[in-house]
């Protein structure tokens, strides 16, 4: 069932893209004027199949997507995590056909954006286009920082990274309290994501617990010290360039 995005859900959107820097009040309120219609999606459900020929844009306003693969034995590879605010694929229909899968993690409230009305905002909306290719280039680079973690970090270390990063995520489009946000995701998915066995995951979260570096309970994660757990992961947060440039 299709139902108008709320007013709150769209603010998380337009929050998002002010992050790029430059967007008039004329931009924002282009954003809210958008007839975007949602849909509530359950959780772990394909919104778009490795091999599918895209049409629309996905856009996440509640919940949390992912970008995966599945490896040739029937392992699951989670390449992008995508909280609200984020594009799944905003250059996808660009391609011929999809060479990856995107899928919901949690219930998640999606919406379906027409190839027509993107081009509408490239064409005619300088300072929207300006936050959408910064989007995508964010995208980009916590991919390489993703790739980075698994080629180089040990598994404590690849955990936290991937907290603190969330923390930063969650807080741009205010859905972070301080020091915590929700974590609803299974030891499995997390294993996804870190390249780590269930195992594995399961046996860190526990001596990060003891170490008293994160607080992890009813699928809420609080982070006691936030600069302890950067620092014990060297975690930099140049990637997520939460600054806009200037000039």
């Amino acid at each position: 069932m299709l139902t108008s995005a709320s007013p709150a859900m769209i603010d998380t959107l337009i929050r998002k893209l002010s992050s790029a820097g430059g967007l008039t009040e004329a931009d924002r309120e282009t954003v809210r004027q958008l007839n975007l219609r949602t849909q509530q999606v359950p959780a772990r459900q394909d919104l778009t199949c490795e091999g599918d020929r895209p049409e629309n844009v996905h856009l996440v306003l509640s919940g949390f997507a992912c970008r995966y693969k599945v490896l040739p034995r029937g392992r699951r590879s989670i390449a992008a995590l995508m909280v609200p605010g984020d594009f799944c694929d905003l250059h996808v229909a660009i391609l011929d056909e999809m060479d990856h899968s995107i899928a919901t993690l949690t219930p998640c409230t999606v919406v379906e954006i027409p190839r027509s009305t993107i081009r509408d905002l490239t064409k005619n909306h300088p300072h929207i286009t300006h936050a959408l290719w910064w989007a995508t280039l964010v995208d980009e680079a916590v991919l390489r920082e993703w790739l980075v973690g698994i080629a180089g970090r040990e598994a404590p270390e690849r955990t936290a990274h991937l907290f603190c990063e969330l923390l930063l995520r969650l807080q741009t489009v205010g859905l972070a309290e301080g020091d915590g946000y929700a974590m609803p995701f299974t030891q499995n998915d997390l294993a996804d994501m870190l390249g780590l066995t269930p195992v594995h995951v399961n046996r860190v979260l526990r001596e990060m617990r003891l170490d008293n570096l994160i607080v992890l309970k009813r699928r809420y994660l609080r982070i006691p010290d936030v600069a302890r757990l950067c620092a014990f992961c060297d975690f930099n947060a140049n990637y997520l360039h939460r600054t806009p440039r200037s000039k």
